[in-house]
């Protein structure tokens, strides 16, 4: 891999920057230039410098992938299934060895801290976990009909397509990578043209890993151009998709305009928390600011919107800005790539724009910033943590996917009321309460209108042998857990005659 020009470091504690940085599209087991020859720049949101220029690939680089994946399905396919978990036992064993240059090219681009960057070895787990359900990949069997056994089978799609987001690369590719692969599909994935660093480089640790060449290709572009082409493409069977509504409803469209595709979509959030009067106070502050800075707010099961039973919500909101001004402080300065620094600014320009906005409207419209509420330094996209108070129900900022270190706190007065409150949106993806009383937790969790429920614990809280998906406009279809094997194989009746 040919080595790009890094920006310079900002802090006497950082750390190197990676080693080298890969351009080019990973296909066929190679990394090529784009057909066309042309670039897009990646810039570091921690300096605003630039960290690289990447191949960009256009409809024909879709066409020349998806051939790839076609020619290489055949074999995969027939393989056995302990045969294709030997190939993601060795990749994990890859992804932990280099979490530490995963962690590097992250910083560079992202901007997320190396100190706290696990990507790698987290993924490294999910690879494994998947390489177990080899033989979980079943049909079912039936002897109700007189004179027939009748069975069902689970089959590959075939080519199928992953368009992954910038705010967890790595996490998200191998969501849908190791999916894919262990049910017997070959795989196109598009990683975004905000953070498509790691994903090149998991290409590399692919062919490492003596991946057939086809079986995985990964392409660098735009979702209007790349993206929108896979959704279209013919050849493709499947697609999954982790962004926004917007996106996804363009996949949708595209998909229904071409060859019906399978669409399976994870998407935005605006996630709530409860914290009733009995709450853990002490449990519940540290995890509610967890929730919102981690990853810098950019993830799309934070918890945004808060709502306080008033009979502690004065004692707990102070509690809360001391959690954000004590967890969101970077000790020496703002740099993802020295180790002690644990929040990173937001993925770029535009989105640290949007994050502004949402703020000032805040603002504007005269609610109480408890604490943040302004840009954090003067280089990089950097916002400082910030906690409004009691803003209106129906207001942007309670209603809008913000994707970043912004939360809302509210009041609430009774049970009934905030349920109504939590589920008045279009978002259904996390949700969360905090009681100590059993049955008005299981009765707030089967009322909650999300896909996933924290009962005394919040959002990033999952594991993999759970089913992850949203409700309502939050997406459909499922990953993780054994449920996600049908989301990636189609279903088949067989009936023999005896």
């Amino acid at each position: 891999m040919a080595p790009t020009r890094i920006s310079e470091d900002v802090s006497s504690k950082a750390i190197d920057g990676p080693k080298t940085i890969e351009t080019r599209l990973f296909i066929n087991g190679e990394f090529v230039p784009s057909n066309s020859g042309k670039k897009f720049d990646v810039f570091n949101p921690a300096t605003e410098m630039l960290s690289a220029s990447v191949y960009e690939a256009e409809e024909v680089d879709v066409d020349t992938a998806v051939a790839a994946a076609k020619a290489a399905f055949p074999a995969w396919s027939e393989r056995g299934g302990f045969d294709r978990a030997s190939f993601l036992y060795k990749l994990a064993d890859l992804y932990e060895s280099n979490n530490g240059e995963l962690a590097k090219l992250e910083a560079i681009s992202m901007g997320k801290p190396v100190g706290k960057y696990t990507e790698g070895l987290g993924s490294a787990k999910l690879l494994r976990y998947y390489a177990g359900k080899a033989t979980d990949v079943q049909g079912e069997s039936s002897l109700q009909t007189a004179n027939f056994v009748n069975i069902t089978f689970r089959q590959p799609f075939g080519v199928c397509g992953a368009i992954v987001p910038w705010n967890a690369p790595v996490t998200m590719l191998t969501f849908k990578l190791a999916a894919a692969l262990i049910t017997g599909n070959t795989l196109v994935a598009k990683s975004s043209e905000r953070a498509p660093l790691t994903c090149l480089y998991i290409g590399a640790l692919c062919r490492a890993a003596g991946i057939p060449p086809g079986v995985v290709n990964i392409l660098s572009g735009t979702g209007q151009v790349c993206g929108n082409a896979m959704s279209r493409h013919m050849d493709i069977r499947k697609i999954s998709f982790t962004g926004s509504v917007a996106a996804g409803r363009a996949i949708k469209k595209a998909a229904a305009e071409s060859n019906l595709k399978n669409v399976s979509l994870e998407l935005g959030g605006k996630s709530p928390l409860i914290i009733f009067e009995d709450a853990d106070i002490a449990k519940a502050v540290p995890l509610a600011a967890m929730s919102i800075l981690s990853n810098s707010g950019q993830q799309c099961i934070a918890s945004s919107r808060i709502y306080v039973q008033s009979s502690i919500a004065e004692d707990f909101s102070w509690k809360l800005v001391k959690a954000f001004q004590e967890k969101g402080k970077n000790p020496s300065g703002n740099n993802p790539l020295a180790f002690d620094t644990v929040r990173g600014p937001q993925g770029d320009k535009s989105q640290f724009n949007s994050i502004m906005r949402y703020i000032n409207e805040a603002k504007s419209a005269g609610y109480k910033i408890l604490t943040g509420g302004r840009r954090d330094g003067d280089k990089g996209y950097y916002i400082q943590p910030t906690l409004i108070y009691n803003p209106n129900d129906k207001s942007s900022v309670m209603q809008e996917e913000i994707f970043g270190p912004v939360q809302c706190l509210s009041t609430f007065e009774n049970e009934e009321e905030v349920l109504q409150r939590a589920n008045d949106t279009e978002f259904g993806l996390y949700a969360s309460v905090f009681t100590k009383d059993l049955s008005r937790a299981l009765r707030v969790a089967k009322k909650f209108e999300a896909g996933t429920v924290g009962v005394n614990t919040t959002s990033p809280m999952m594991t993999y042998d759970m089913p992850f998906g949203g409700w309502k406009g939050s997406g459909d279809g499922r990953e993780l857990s054994t449920h996600s094997l049908s989301v990636w194989t189609e279903l088949k009746s067989v009936y023999i005659a005896l």
